[in-house]
């Protein structure tokens, strides 16, 4: 099965879930249209896998894409196992990873429900290479990194 785009999330404010939605185009060097978290930096697009999302679940909390304030929720690729620089197609698009996970300078409403998140640890993060609308089935390939 190839990897695919299972949601695309977007927000207009930062630190809150985003609203899960069948589509977004992502604009070179900024990130979503309409998302709080585009623009000129590292951190542009963020990636969580559905599996991550499962051990949440599992923990008891009703959580689903988007409730981690993930851009693109995936299914079947393993993201933190990308190393920075490398690209990634998705749809028509191309990103490049920029980070894996982040620090949480404030716990989450997640955190404080189940005593843990999986985005500081499994979530990834983006810059927009190529532009283009991403949505829902989208195929999610390796593209090589720019070395």
């Amino acid at each position: 099965m190839p990897a695919t785009v299972t949601s695309v999330n977007l927000s207009a404010k930062k630190t809150v879930r985003k609203t899960p939605g069948e589509s977004g185009v992502l604009v070179p060097g900024s990130g979503f249209e309409g998302d709080a978290h585009a623009g000129d930096w590292h951190r542009q697009v963020s990636l969580l896998a559905e599996e991550s999302i499962a051990k949440m679940q599992e923990k008891g909390l009703d959580v689903h894409g988007g409730d981690f304030a993930e851009n693109i929720t995936t299914r079947g690729i393993d993201l933190v196992s990308l190393p920075v620089g490398t690209r990634v197609r998705v749809g028509d698009t191309l990103l490049e990873v920029t980070q894996i996970g982040k620090e949480c300078h404030t716990k989450c409403a997640i955190y404080y429900q189940a005593g843990d998140c999986v985005m500081p640890k499994e979530g990834i993060f983006a810059i927009v290479v190529e532009g283009g609308r991403v949505e829902v089935g989208d195929e999610i390939s390796v593209a090589g990194s720019d070395s």
